[in-house]
C-alpha cells in the first residue's frame, strides 16, 4: 500500500491533488448556508411586509413554483412552450370550483390542481412528441389561446362562471395561529414552494434529471444508450403542468377571484420570459424571474403611464444584453472569476 506523504502530495498534478478539508467543508456549506439565508429572510418578511405587500409576496411564490415546472419543460428537457399560462389557468380554476361548488377545504386544492393538470399535461404532451422545436410551440401557443375561450363556455358556465369569474375567501390562519388572512396566505405560500423546490431539486439531481439534459443536448445519442426519450419527454410535460397548476391554485387563493381574462396569452408570454430573466435551466432562477414577472410591468407603467409595455420592452432588452444567461448565469459567472482572482 502506498503512503502519501507531503512529499508525494506536492508532486502530484495539480487536478489529483486532494482538497484541503478547511476548503472542502466550505465549498459544502456554501450552498447550504445560501439556502438557509434565504428561508430565514422569507419566514422574516411575514413580519416586515404589511397588507399589499404580503399579497405581492405570495403571488412571487406562485409564479415562482410555476416558473420552476416551465424550466424544467424547456430549460431542462428542451421542449418550448408558449401555453403554460393555460395550465395556470386549469390550476387556478380547479381550486376555485373545489373551493366554490364542492366547499372543499382550499389546502386540499393544491395537490387536487396538480394531479388535474398532471394527467392534462401528459394527455397533451403524448401526442405532441411527434412536433419538434418551432411546431411545439405552435401547438403550445394554440392551447394558450384557446384557454380563456373555453373558460367562457355556456356550457361551463355553471361551474366556471363565465365571464363573471368566482369570487373566493381568503384563508384564516389555523390552529388559532396570531396572524392575519395576509400573513397566513404568505406563509402557505412559503410552506408550498419550499416543498415544490425540494421535490424539483431531488427530480433533477436524480437519475431522472440526468435523462433529461441528456435529452435535451442530444436526443440521438440519449436513445442509443437506453433512454426512453417518449416516456420522460411525456412524463416531464406532465410534471412541468403539474407545477404551473400549483401555482395557478396558489395564485387564485391569494388572489380571491378568478376570471378568464386573466389568464390571456400574455401570461404564458410572461412566464417563457420569467425563465429567460431568471436562468433557463436553473432552480433559483424562478425566484428572480417571478420577481420579475410581479414588479417590472408595474415599475414600466409608474416610468411612463402613455407606454409602460415600451419602457418594459427597454429593460428586458437591456437585461439581455447584460444578462444573455439570466440572473444565476450572471451570479455564476461573477462567482467563477472572483474564484479565478482568488487562486
Amino acid at each position: 500500500m502506498t503512503v502519501m506523504n507531503e512529499s508525494t502530495l506536492k508532486a502530484a498534478p495539480a487536478g489529483l491533488q486532494p482538497i484541503p478539508s478547511s476548503g472542502l467543508v466550505k465549498a459544502m456549506s456554501l450552498p447550504r448556508l445560501a439556502v438557509v439565508a434565504v428561508l430565514i429572510l422569507a419566514c422574516a418578511l411575514t413580519f416586515v411586509l404589511k397588507g399589499y405587500q404580503l399579497f405581492q409576496g405570495a403571488m412571487v411564490l406562485s409564479y415562482a413554483i410555476a416558473l420552476i415546472g416551465l424550466n424544467m419543460l424547456t430549460g431542462y428537457n428542451g421542449q418550448i412552450s408558449l401555453g403554460h399560462g393555460a395550465f395556470f389557468a386549469l390550476g387556478a380554476y380547479a381550486a376555485g370550483m373545489l373551493i366554490e361548488h364542492l366547499g372543499m377545504p382550499y389546502w386540499l386544492t393544491i395537490p387536487c390542481a396538480g394531479v388535474l393538470c398532471l394527467v392534462v399535461g401528459y394527455v397533451f404532451g403524448r401526442p405532441a412528441l411527434k412536433l419538434e422545436g418551432l411546431y411545439l410551440a405552435l401547438a403550445t401557443f394554440a392551447l394558450g389561446v384557446a384557454m380563456p375561450q373555453l373558460l367562457k363556455y355556456k356550457a361551463l358556465e355553471p361551474w366556471t362562471g363565465g365571464v363573471q369569474g368566482l369570487i373566493l375567501m381568503k384563508p384564516d390562519a389555523p390552529f388559532g395561529l396570531p396572524l392575519t388572512p395576509d400573513q397566513w396566505m404568505y406563509v402557505f405560500a412559503l410552506i408550498v414552494t419550499i416543498v415544490m423546490f425540494w421535490l424539483a431539486h431531488n427530480m433533477i439531481e436524480s437519475s431522472t434529471g440526468r435523462a433529461l439534459r441528456a435529452i435535451r443536448d442530444h436526443a440521438m445519442a440519449a436513445e442509443a444508450m437506453g433512454v426512453d426519450n417518449r416516456h420522460y419527454k411525456s412524463m416531464t410535460f406532465g410534471i412541468s403542468a403539474a407545477y404551473t397548476g400549483v401555482g395557478g391554485a396558489l395564485s387564485a387563493i391569494a388572489v380571491q377571484f378568478v376570471s378568464p381574462d386573466s389568464f390571456n396569452l400574455f401570461l404564458s408570454i410572461s412566464l417563457l420570459v420569467g425563465i429567460v430573466v431568471g436562468g433557463v435551466g436553473t432552480l433559483w432562477g424562478a425566484l428572480f424571474g417571478a420577481v420579475f414577472i410581479m414588479f417590472v410591468p408595474t415599475l414600466a407603467e409608474s416610468i411612463s403611464k402613455a407606454a409602460p409595455w415600451a419602457i418594459y420592452g427597454v429593460v428586458l432588452i437591456v437585461l439581455m444584453f447584460l444578462m444573455p444567461g439570466g440572473v444565476v448565469g450572471l451570479a455564476k459567472k461573477l462567482a467563477g472569476a472572483r474564484s479565478q482572482a482568488g487562486r
